[in-house]
């Protein structure tokens, strides 16, 4: 099917991330239509992106688009599919963007409605380099998936892979980068406080990850021999704190979206 229009059922964070990939790359152009409870998300949508339309409490107008994306925190999904499903066409596609609702619950909320696909998306699609793991109901046929792809692919890459898989794809590639991100902005301060420029610190930082993911995945050295290349560990003293923390918050986190 060729998709004519594009609804969002929720104007937050990562609805604000996908327009902006797309538009950033000049891959979407066809009607936006958004909607959402907050009117200053929508005012904030307005501003930022012209030609979309926006409806404030009303979720009639984007659930009949050619493809629709559910932008919804779990909690807020189950009150909101039984509501949608009696607008949606018989040849739209419906996203959901969000973890713990699976294929199965989510056709069960819409009322039977099957035509479905799931994706978890990551912050870098904003800039085109998004890692957006996505399942499919088996309803979908490969013209739908081929379709849906189409309108995404500005965004980034979308490897398909088993919807059991997508809520450990939320802890580690969704949520990710809030690991890391303020770890790499506090050594590009101290780089810059140490004299680098913020070019010289943009592109060293960014050599040194890039050559370290190199290092852990595809040098072959174990854990311990590559902890070994680089003899002074300014934090070594810190790494088992830092493990725990990780561990448990996101083992915790994991088994609440998974229950």
């Amino acid at each position: 099917m060729e998709i004519k229009n594009v609804g969002f059922i929720g104007g937050g964070r990562i609805t604000q991330i996908l327009i902006e990939g797309m538009i950033r790359s000049e891959g979407l152009n066809v009607p936006i239509v958004v909607s959402d409870t907050n009117q200053a998300a929508l005012d904030a949508l307005k501003t930022r992106f012209h030609d979309i339309t926006v409806h404030l409490n009303d979720n009639a107008a984007p659930s009949k688009c050619d493809c629709v994306f559910l932008a919804l925190h779990p909690p807020a999904i189950g009150g909101v599919l039984p509501e949608i499903s009696s607008f949606l066409m018989p040849q739209a596609i419906f996203v959901s963007l969000a973890p713990k609702f699976t294929i199965a619950k989510l056709a069960q909320g819409l009322n039977g409605y099957s035509r479905i696909a799931r994706i978890i998306p990551n912050a870098p699609s904003i800039i085109g380099y998004g890692f957006n793991p996505i399942a499919f109901s088996e309803t979908l046929s490969e013209s739908d998936r081929q379709s849906l792809h189409s309108i995404l692919h500005p965004l980034g890459e979308f490897p398909e892979t088993p919807e059991n898989l997508l809520e450990a794809y939320a802890i580690v590639t969704a949520m990710g980068p809030t690991y890391f991100w303020f770890q790499w902005s506090e050594l590009k301060a101290l780089a810059m406080e140490f004299g680098l420029s913020e070019r010289e610190a943009n592109i060293g930082i960014s050599k040194m990850l890039g050559g370290a993911m190199e290092t852990m995945f595809s040098s072959g050295l174990t854990e311990a021999r590559m902890l070994d290349l680089i003899p002074l560990k300014p934090i070594g003293e810190d790494e088992p704190s830092i493990r725990g923390i990780l561990k448990s918050k996101l083992t915790a986190l994991y088994d609440k979206l998974k229950k």
